[in-house]
């Protein structure tokens, strides 16, 4: 039997992917097909695929020619999968010519022409056009923003708006955004979705507004401080079939994805205990993460990280939520929180002017998860177990801030017409601004 192996990503599949797996099965009696995965596209700086890796697996299945169908995770894997299946002939389209010469030492590499004028880019750029996003805030964060997302295929910049009109306008010459706009109605009106980088206590009316004008969302954590508002906002957006997403990039680097898979498929057993603490000293009163008014302290800037973790792995259903601040000028310059569920008990800590060890840890009835300081920045983490041995580490790429992930599910989401996303639920998103709302109204909070 002679055995071939293909690859590719097969982003919305077309007819010369057909073709090409149709050659490829003709060279012999049976087919292995090679999907690349999203992380491994992410990896390799793709952050642009439209279909999922489970979408594009089913699309393949569906061709008929393929006799077995494996998940490209690695660089390198092509040689491992080659030896490991026995393969006698590597097939790859002929746009890759030469690329892989190097696998004539294991099997006979063999390049299929391919037919012209057909591309995935091709189609992704005729059936995708381009979302045009407004920024709203010229802050720290948003000059993140601004860098991030040329990363992302399908999103443009094109305009800004800030209540210090000379501050936008700065803003945009220093970045080269073509429009500076002097009000919200115009800004909103020239736009297909808005980023808002402004501090929380704005965001309710921003979002509101925005969504009342058709527009898709992505705000800066916190959202919203209050349950109520983060109700009302969500149902909106469902109403009026928007997009409405909340900017806690942990939810979506490909690191934290892959530990929350792992932790809820068995690996450490069953979560008994969470500890995360997020710190960053600020010693300056007059910033805004300092400033009552501009919904300042550690909870309101930070509490969204440790609540994510937990909330992903426990569910939202918590049954108490103790909250132990240090106040210093009307906020919370060090808290530690206490958040009980019907098995399990977490606690997170939050520091300004406090420096704590920055790490998450994850307690589980077979063994336990270890990511190191900064966490929320994961590249790295480590399960571990009673024999050592059986310990595991894993080590996953981070690109820049880590913010165009954030953008690229966020696109993703307009793009492939999905409201919300799995990475961060409408549910969880609410669940924090609940907490939020309770620290805020002063439940359960005891000054330390």
């Amino acid at each position: 039997m002679k055995t071939v192996i293909t690859y590719g990503t097969y982003d919305l599949l077309h007819q010369g992917h057909i073709n090409l797996l149709r050659r490829a099965k003709e060279l012999g009696d049976y087919l292995i097909v090679g999907v690349t995965n999203d992380r491994f596209d992410i990896d390799r700086g793709k952050l642009n695929v439209r279909n999922n890796v489970l979408e594009r697996v089913e699309a393949v299945k569906a061709t008929g020619f393929a006799d077995k169908i494996i998940i490209e995770d690695y660089v390198g894997q092509k040689i491992d999968d080659i030896q490991k299946y026995d393969v006698d002939i590597f097939a790859i389209g002929s746009d890759w010519e030469g690329k892989f010469d190097y696998l004539n030492e294991y099997c006979n590499v063999v390049y299929l022409p391919r037919k012209e004028g057909i591309s995935s880019t091709m189609l992704r750029e005729e059936s995708q056009n381009e979302v045009k996003v407004g920024i709203i805030g010229c802050g720290r964060i948003a000059k993140k923003f601004v860098m991030e997302a040329p990363y992302v295929s399908g999103v443009k910049i094109t305009t800004v708006y800030d209540v210090d009109f000379v501050k936008s306008v700065q803003f945009a010459l220093e970045h080269n955004i073509p429009e500076v706009k002097e009000s919200l109605e115009e800004i909103l009106d020239s736009i297909d979705a808005v980023y808002i980088a402004t501090p929380n206590t704005s965001h309710y009316e921003l979002i509101k507004e925005s969504i009342k004008k058709g527009k898709h969302v992505l705000c800066e954590n916190a959202m919203v401080t209050d349950y109520g508002q983060a109700k009302e906002l969500y149902s909106l957006a469902e109403q009026s079939r928007l997009v409405l997403l909340e900017g806690i990039k942990t939810a979506y680097i490909p690191a934290f994805g892959h530990l929350i898979t792992m932790i809820k498929s068995g690996l450490i057993g069953d979560v008994v205990d969470i500890d995360a603490s997020v710190s960053i000293l600020k010693t300056d009163s007059k910033i805004r993460e300092l400033n009552p008014v501009l919904g300042g302290g550690c909870m309101y800037e930070m509490g969204s990280y440790p609540l994510l973790p937990i909330l992903k792995l426990l569910g939202t259903e918590y049954k108490s939520l103790e909250l132990y601040c240090k106040m210093q000028d009307g906020v919370d310059v060090y808290t530690r929180g206490m958040m009980r569920f019907d098995s399990a008990i977490c606690s997170f800590k939050l520091g300004m002017n406090v420096k704590t060890e920055g790490n998450l840890i994850i307690y589980g009835t077979k063994g336990y998860a270890y990511v190191p300081a900064p966490w929320w920045k994961m590249d790295y983490y480590e399960l571990r177990y009673e024999d050592q041995n059986e310990n595991k580490k894993f080590f996953y790429k981070l690109d820049g801030e880590g913010l165009r992930y954030e953008i690229q599910e966020f696109v993703s989401c307009i793009v492939n017409k999905r409201i919300s996303s799995a990475k961060l639920r409408r549910k969880e998103s609410i669940v924090i601004a609940k907490a939020m709302a309770q620290y805020k109204a002063q439940i359960t909070v005891k000054d330390i």
